[in-house]
């Protein structure tokens, strides 16, 4: 997929009414509304299992990358599901502006990060207590933006 595409797909995604940016795939309810401050459990579940980019939706071929926080990669462990390489500096740069957390984060990162990797495994938690959302470890990393 290429930047050009990424960006007419991001064009096509819902807004957020309160923050005006394209919303992903992972971040829209079932009934439409969306929010780029929240991810939808049901579609993160969707994305893993289906291998589907987070943010416009389609298939996912190699390689993947992962959107999140310095501190995710270096534990290796991410909360936004893969996503076409382009999506995700399409996504991450049309939330450079903002704040506030978004995209899985709970508050506004000090460094966002692309990471490509050739695949991954999803981790469903298996406890209640502590962080207990869903969480993405790539198994070979190829590069970091």
């Amino acid at each position: 997929m290429s930047d050009v595409r990424a960006a007419a797909l991001l064009a096509e995604l819902p807004r957020d009414p309160e923050l005006g940016v394209a919303v992903p795939f992972a971040c829209t309810q079932d009934d439409g509304s969306a929010s780029v401050s929240s991810l939808i459990r049901k579609r993160v579940t969707q994305c893993a299992l289906s291998r589907i980019c987070g943010v416009c939706g389609q298939s996912l071929g190699a390689p993947v990358a992962f959107i999140g926080s310095r501190v995710e990669f270096d534990r290796l462990a991410f909360h936004f599901p893969p996503v076409h390489p382009d999506c995700g500096r399409a996504i991450l740069a049309e939330c450079a502006d903002l704040k506030v957390g978004v995209l899985g984060q709970p508050s506004l990162p000090e460094q966002w990060v692309l990471a490509t990797t050739s695949g991954f495994e999803h981790e469903r938690p298996s406890s209640r207590e502590g962080d207990n959302r869903p969480t993405f470890r790539p198994n070979s990393l190829i590069s970091l933006d």
